[in-house]
């Protein structure tokens, strides 16, 4: 069962309160999670006094769900002072996701409520903006059109890992806004939500992270093993296609879970950080090259004794960074959407990046947690110490236009005869 206790208070003015779907919309619980609280949500509920302790954890959980939450909190190393970077992305998103929802959403077939999710949400500084940006659209939308008096309430669902810091989350809502919240503990790579729950589903800068390390890159007699590096940028080509091969099973999932949890004709908006087909890496970087030079550390502090080379080579980081064709492809052979518009971005967060300690700062920020259960938290000042040095000695991190790093934009539409097909 999941089971709410924290370190942490929470405000007087807010309490967690955890509710149930009816009978009727229970859900099969993911492979990860456990399954006697199959369908559980975490929401604010309404003001009261409490002092209760509030944090998640989960006896069934797999290890790489506990590794890849990012650094909770408001402190120096949190995610929530250090992803200046992905709000760029939500920024530069801005006028298209208006633009789009001005053109593309059907007023006609609503209900009195129109439910929104962000999955991968995190700490929530960057999720509630994205939110405010998408309610706001839709608020504009109904006044346009002259139909104020029937704008429905508006319900969002803040998914991301069950060890997020969805305290943060909700201490992070704006005290004004149109909707309310739930916290949604759980894999987007499995079903989160009932059937035709969602009107609107959204996920930013987080569909690079794998459901798992390929497990052919840790297993010693596979010529996918990864030895000597926690990344696929500079490995054999087995190793890039056992990552690319994994990102494309996790992706086929997350569109056809997100596919039973939209209304048909339901929109998803999707902005996923990728890398151009070419970039000469004595001229630029891209986000492929932090896990590449954290990497190189790793194997340094071996050669000293820190830990053993073995114990570096059971490690990889799950991230992946497609291409634009390459996600495009798999969106396609899903075939449960049209896809309504496709843009690459420059990310003007890339910016807000102006040197070595920034960078080390903001990629400490999301990898951390998993670094700590592997290694321990006593080489973690000395690791990022050394990585900030080896980001200083390139003169390319301390221009952020040498960031060739590139953000694919994509809306999608929940096909009406996929739905029924599937139903």
């Amino acid at each position: 069962m999941l089971i709410l206790s924290h370190t942490s208070h929470l405000p007087s003015e807010t309490t967690l309160t955890k509710f149930f779907f009816p009978p009727t919309q229970r859900l099969q619980a993911p492979p990860s999670t456990s399954g006697n609280d199959q369908g559980a949500c975490y929401c604010v509920g309404q003001a009261r006094s409490s002092n209760r302790r509030c944090s998640i954890r989960s006896p069934g959980l797999g290890r790489m769900l506990t590794r890849c939450a990012m650094n909770g909190g408001e402190g120096p190393h949190s995610y929530a002072r250090n992803s200046s970077y992905q709000k760029g992305v939500v920024d530069v998103a801005k006028p298209i996701i208006e633009e789009e929802i001005s053109r593309k959403l059907d007023l006609k077939h609503l209900s009195s409520t129109f439910r929104i999710a962000d999955f991968g949400c995190s700490t929530g500084h960057n999720s509630c903006a994205a939110i405010q940006i998408i309610t706001e659209a839709i608020r504009r939308r109904f006044e346009i059109e002259g139909l104020i008096s029937q704008l429905p309430d508006f319900y969002v669902y803040f998914n991301d890992k069950v060890t997020n810091d969805f305290n943060t989350l909700f201490n992070s809502l704006p005290r004004e806004r149109l909707y309310g919240a739930a916290g949604v503990p759980g894999s987007f790579y499995g079903r989160l939500l009932p059937k035709a729950a969602l009107n609107f589903a959204y996920s930013s800068c987080s569909l690079n992270w794998l459901s798992e390390v390929p497990k052919a890159v840790l297993d010693t007699t596979s010529p996918a093993w990864n030895r000597g590096k926690i990344h696929y940028v500079g490995a054999r080509r087995e190793v890039c296609e056992e990552y690319a091969n994994q990102f494309a099973k996790d992706i086929e999932s997350f569109l056809d879970f997100r596919a039973e949890e939209l209304v048909p004709g339901g929109l998803m908006a999707l902005l996923v950080p990728t890398v151009p087909a070419s970039c000469d890496p004595n001229s630029a970087y891209a986000m492929t090259t932090a896990p590449y030079l954290l990497g190189s550390c790793f194997m340094d502090m071996a050669k000293t004794g820190r830990f053993s080379e073995a114990k570096v080579d059971s490690f990889n980081i799950p991230v992946y960074f497609p291409i634009p064709q390459e996600f495009k492809a798999i969106i396609e052979r899903n075939g449960k959407y049209t896809i309504e518009r496709i843009e690459v971005l420059d990310n003007p967060g890339k910016h807000n990046l102006t040197g070595p300690k920034d960078h080390a700062a903001h990629f400490r920020s999301v990898s951390e947690g998993m670094l700590i259960d592997h290694f321990g938290s006593e080489i973690i000042e000395e690791l990022f110490d050394r990585y900030t040095k080896k980001l200083e000695a390139s003169p390319l991190f301390s221009d952020p236009d040498c960031d060739k790093s590139i953000i694919m934009f994509v809306l999608l539409q929940r096909k009406l005869e996929s739905y029924c097909s599937a139903s």
